[in-house]
């Protein structure tokens, strides 16, 4: 089971929903930046549960640094958090050992691990393991908004019900959006949207149900020359981060699907020159071309899919009694995760984003090294 990532940076997740704690390792990150931990802070409360629009397990995910963290600074040596789970209710899912739970990775994982796998709220394919990932990523934001790159992301879309788009190609703007979705604990740029969001979740929540959506997230400040031209493409190490994500089942950037029903006249970035630079005059590709970021804000669309436990009864199997079951989910249960998953989609961006430009810096630090040698 691979549980590591990255190229210049390394990302290490492990621990389950029901263990004693969740931890993440990042190895490679540069000696002496100094960590905001009320920024970290902030951040890990972005993804956290609140009010009736989400889980009634309300953990406090604070991050402890155990290593690679001294004298308020990163070291430079692999820098290891823990955060410990104090609200399990590990009871709950007594009936379930044996039951496959639709939606959930319950089938995968027996097949992948012969019933050997934790299957307490999912065990290590739980959506709990994100505060990890959250914390880790919000350090390589930090070092991201250090360098002046600033990520932000919104629901674009709750079943249906739509909010205000960002604009592709228009810094300032989305620089003022980034700041105000910063500071609101529902990820939406319309508060009239937001309402109506709120009350379909609760809505759904009512009928044992739950919904779905999409995010949108923009990315400013990243300089041209990020990425490479097929493998470790910006978009291809942007959507490896993303797919990891429990829950995202599409990742687009740019004008997205849209595209299909454009034509090449007007899916074309035209460019002009703007002093000494080159810039477009559109931003239909999302800030992408060839694989590599050209300078303009990077857009892009994630699919969040409906939480899959629901309090409905579902047709299920019980692989211990080789028997189908009709299997009703109890415990606390999100019915939508949509709102928490924007800190994580910012997280996974942060890390595939920083660990790119670092890959790039050494590149051209090479290079110069090379022209000075000869």
């Amino acid at each position: 089971m691979k549980n590591t990532i990255g190229n210049a940076i390394e990302l290490t997740i492990f621990g389950e929903s029901h263990g004693p704690v969740i931890g993440a390792i990042l190895d490679g990150l540069p000696a002496g930046f100094e960590i905001d931990l009320e920024k970290l802070n902030h951040d890990m409360d972005q993804r956290r549960a609140k009010g009736r629009i989400s889980t009634a397990r309300h953990e406090s995910d604070q991050a402890h640094f155990v290593s690679g963290y001294f004298e308020g600074k990163t070291t430079g040596t692999p820098l290891t958090l823990i955060i410990e789970n104090k609200a399990q209710r590990s009871a709950d899912y007594a009936q379930l050992k044996g039951r496959l739970r639709p939606g959930h990775a319950d089938l995968a994982a027996f097949a992948r691990y012969g019933g050997h796998q934790d299957y307490r709220g999912g065990g290590h394919f739980s959506g709990r393991l994100t505060a990890a990932a959250v914390a880790a990523g919000a350090i390589c934001r930090q070092i991201l908004a250090a360098k002046g790159v600033q990520i932000g992301t919104h629901i674009l879309s709750l079943h249906g019900i739509e909010d205000d788009p960002m604009p592709f190609n228009d810094p300032d703007t989305l620089l003022s959006q980034i700041a105000l979705l910063d500071e609101r604990d529902f990820p939406v740029l319309n508060e009239q949207s937001a309402d109506l969001m709120r009350k379909e979740i609760e809505a759904a929540a009512s009928e044992g149900d739950s919904v779905g959506g999409v995010l949108q997230t923009a990315v400013v400040g990243l300089p041209a020359g990020i990425g490479e031209p097929f493998f470790d493409s910006c978009e291809s190490e942007l959507a490896h981060l993303l797919f990891s994500i429990p829950a995202v089942k599409g990742v687009s950037f740019g004008e997205g699907f849209d595209f299909a029903s454009l034509k090449g006249s007007q899916a074309n970035d035209d460019l002009k020159m703007n002093g000494q630079t080159i810039t477009t005059l559109s931003n239909h590709n999302g800030g992408l071309n060839g694989g590599i970021t050209n300078g303009r804000p990077v857009m892009f669309q994630t699919v969040i899919k409906p939480t899959p436990s629901i309090y409905q009864p579902q047709p299920s199997v019980d692989y211990l009694k080789k028997e189908d079951v009709l299997l009703t989910i109890t415990g606390r249960h999100d019915p939508a995760i949509i709102h928490r998953a924007r800190a994580v989609v910012d997280a996974m961006s942060a890390f595939a984003l920083l660990d790119l430009w670092m890959v790039r810096e050494a590149e051209k630090a090479f290079e110069n090294n090379q022209e000075t040698s000869v």
